[in-house]
């Protein structure tokens, strides 16, 4: 679960590298491969697009901060 902005901006990165690596894959692989390759991506990216949502529809001061262990 995304905690603050700077987990949110790591999180906006990760999808958009996922997204970089799909598209790279759907020119270089048959489809075949790129069907069970592509599978496990999307569903981290539909995750991810998730907690996104998530940690955005709260407003800041309804967010706990996370105390450094």
């Amino acid at each position: 679960m995304i905690q603050n902005d700077k987990e949110l901006e790591c999180t906006q990165e990760r999808i958009d590298y996922f997204c970089k690596m799909l598209a790279q894959m759907r020119v270089t692989e048959p489809p075949e491969n790129y069907a069970l390759m592509s599978s496990g991506f999307l569903g981290e990216v539909e995750k991810m697009h998730a907690e996104i949502i998530k940690y955005l529809s709260r407003h800041p001061s309804e967010i706990e901060p996370v105390e450094a262990a």
